[in-house]
């Protein structure tokens, strides 16, 4: 996060999003630049973050209420934050999520890492689209694939970590499970193709175009219909010392 901020700032300036969620922000809550986000106008944050590893944050132009976290699988991560946003519909509760990696092989009794993916899939199944009566999104690099057409080639990828059968199905389980709905796919067909992470790997990533769809916007059916627009900055990709993922950017009607 510290590192990017000034590709942050241009971002935010030219799109001018109410609320920002980031993910994997590697840094400790008091090394989290809330100076340059309150210089462009985003005066309140929800910081959750762990030296080197992990972390998550909402920034958002309107106040943040009942800000929390749910330490999944118990390992102490900071994986997760959600708050309270009022909107001119109503209250919004918003998750912000970072779902690990896995690791490279996708068997749980070889890998730790990929059985602690597959526990935290299990554990978000408990998650609902609405909690008292408040409708609710979730978004984040959740770091699954889950279509055939939110990656380059579902064949070659079937037994490569974040598009195996048991995390598709996983993931597919929790949206299902608990009332969501996939506002990329409500927007953008499932028969078309859409990515939103490309490797670093790739010597020309565009040319190449091996992306897999790792990051989500969902929502409570509700806000689903209030809609008006989703985009995935695929330039993004292209920016100076970039991410290796590209931001995701829902529009409501409120």
């Amino acid at each position: 996060m510290r590192l990017r901020i000034g590709i942050v700032g241009d971002f935010l300036q030219a799109h001018q999003p109410d609320v920002l969620c980031l993910q994997e922000i590697k840094c400790q809550n008091d090394q989290f630049p809330l100076t340059a986000f309150h210089e462009l106008g985003y005066e309140h944050c929800a910081v959750h973050g762990q030296k080197g590893y992990h972390g998550v944050a909402t920034v958002s132009k309107h106040p943040l209420q009942e800000i929390a976290s749910t330490d999944y699988v118990s390992m102490g991560d900071t994986r997760h934050v959600e708050c309270l946003i009022d909107t001119k519909r109503g209250p919004v509760r918003v998750h912000n999520f970072y779902v690990p990696a896995g690791g490279d092989e996708a068997d749980p009794k070889k890998n730790p890492k990929f059985d602690h993916k597959l526990k935290f899939i299990d554990e978000m199944k408990s998650l609902t689209s609405a909690t008292d009566n408040v409708p609710n999104i979730l978004v984040g690099d959740l770091n699954i694939a889950p279509l055939e057409t939110d990656v380059w080639s579902h064949k070659q990828l079937l037994k490569v970590v974040s598009h195996t059968p048991i995390e598709t199905d996983g993931l597919i389980d929790v949206m299902q499970k608990g009332g969501w709905t996939d506002l990329i796919r409500q927007h953008i067909p499932p028969e078309e193709k859409i990515y939103t992470w490309w490797s670093y790997r790739s010597k020309d990533w565009s040319a190449a175009d091996k992306g897999r769809r790792l990051d989500h916007v969902w929502s409570a059916p509700e806000l689903a219909e209030q809609l008006t627009d989703l985009m995935v900055l695929r330039e993004a990709r292209g920016w100076v010392k970039p991410s290796d993922h590209v931001p995701v950017m829902a529009t409501f009607g409120f």
